[in-house]
């Protein structure tokens, strides 16, 4: 098989391959999961799973064997949930590390097979229909939830421990060589850096999750097009900038061939979807699953128009921030910071929790996300200079932050420029 084989890059393709996965999911879903298929292999693999059900309670004392599906319908999900669930386990949260020992099964629409391919290497994955019975079996026996992996369903890094422990994936050297030729055909000159930027669109969610209503958070959605003259500002500081997207409403124009439209350029693919985020100098997002890759190869993150404003991703000390403004619609006015978090709107999770409360949420402006993307790259460069007042008002916004379920230390910041014009939200 070659390689072009290997990491399909056909957008056309890819999309409808993924539409009918995930209808033909959806439809199995509302009419029963045991279809005669189904019913047949769970009945074959019955005998062995008693089997392993008993075998595992016998080993109890020395070992502890655990099992569960793993998070794998969303890429945000799929990687970082994942990798902090095994950092939490590197450090002894769930338990002494060498007693316990984990068996993933996938099941059902998997978002990305590069990413699949990878945890398949450093991950222990059984069958699915053996694993589905285990965890059916022990979820119903006394004592049963001792060996279902207790994988939090929250994506955030409350215990810190993305920056105290290495990734646990990395890329062949197959992988790296493939990746590089990648870099190349896409207009990237070896050795440089690049930037990937993504806005939030609303097609992805809508193709893939038709079924499901998933349009519930698009109050997340921005225009990319307030995205170019960041883009701009970094090409002039020697950077190339990548738009990132799997499916999107519009191509990003620009006549700068140093800002790639790779989402829509013919050149996507999940092998580069995972490479270009684990590679890049930095990566602009506004919170959408993709941002996740970075994460999880500890790249730094810049979220723009970040909603919602209590969900604010805390825990990365080289990680900036500035987000959607709050605009009461009958009051004429901008609620202050503490208002959004002290009154509940901070934690809002749905359209109709903004609508309900008469709020609009206004994006960042483009030159607001330029201010941003310009101190984020004089960060990481060492060449930015902070102030006595810019230290002020950081202590100040995340004061407004208490003890809570989504947060641990607090090491982010929020874009100085952008406190700056805006401190009187913070009275």
């Amino acid at each position: 098989m070659s390689r072009e084989k290997k990491y399909p890059n056909n957008l056309n393709w890819h999309n409808l391959k993924k539409f009918i996965i995930v209808s033909r999911s959806q439809l199995r879903a509302q009419a029963g999961w045991f279809t005669i298929k189904h019913s047949l292999l769970i009945f074959l693999w019955l005998i062995p799973a008693l089997f392993f059900v008993i075998l595992f309670r016998l080993l109890k004392p020395w070992v502890i064997i655990r099992v569960r599906p793993l998070f794998h319908n969303r890429i945000g999900h799929f990687a970082a949930n994942t990798e902090i669930y095994l950092c939490e386990k590197d450090w002894g949260i769930y338990g002494p590390k060498n007693k316990l020992k984990d068996i993933w099964y996938y099941n059902g629409y998997i978002c990305n097979l590069q990413l699949k391919r990878m945890w398949d290497r450093v991950l222990k994955i059984w069958p699915t229909e053996l694993s589905f019975l285990l965890t059916i079996i022990n979820s119903r026996l006394p004592d049963g939830e001792l060996f279902i992996i207790q994988m939090p369903n929250s994506d955030r890094d409350i215990h810190n421990v993305l920056e105290l422990t290495p990734p646990h994936l990395s890329f062949t050297e197959d992988e790296e060589e493939f990746g590089r030729k990648k870099l190349e055909s896409i207009g990237i000159l070896p050795g440089s850096l690049f930037i990937c930027f993504v806005g939030r669109d609303p097609n992805y969610t809508q193709l893939i999750y038709s079924f499901s209503g998933a349009n519930h958070n698009d109050y997340r959605n921005t225009d990319v097009k307030n995205y170019l003259l960041a883009a701009e500002e970094l090409v002039n500081r020697g950077y190339y900038a990548i738009r990132m997207g799997s499916v999107v409403a519009e191509s990003l124009v620009s006549n700068n061939p140093k800002i790639i439209d790779y989402a829509t350029n013919g050149q996507r693919s999940d092998f580069m979807d995972i490479y270009l985020g684990a590679k890049c100098h930095f990566f602009i997002s506004v919170g959408s699953g993709i941002d996740a890759i970075p994460a999880i190869f500890r790249r730094p993150i810049l979220y723009v128009n970040f909603v919602p404003l209590d969900h604010a991703l805390s825990w990365g000390k080289n990680n900036l921030f500035i987000f959607k403004k709050h605009w009461l619609d009958k009051e004429q006015r901008f609620m202050s910071f503490r208002e959004i978090i002290e009154s509940g709107v901070g934690r809002f999770y749905l359209n109709h929790e903004y609508i309900d409360k008469g709020i609009t949420l206004i994006e960042n402006t483009p030159e607001e996300i330029r201010e941003v993307t310009i101190e984020m790259e004089e960060r990481l460069k060492g060449t930015w200079v902070t102030t006595d007042e810019d230290e002020d008002l950081q202590r100040k916004f995340w004061s407004l932050y208490k003890s809570s379920d989504l947060h641990g230390k607090i090491y982010s910041r929020i874009g100085a420029a952008f406190l700056i014009k805006y401190q009187a939200l913070l009275e």
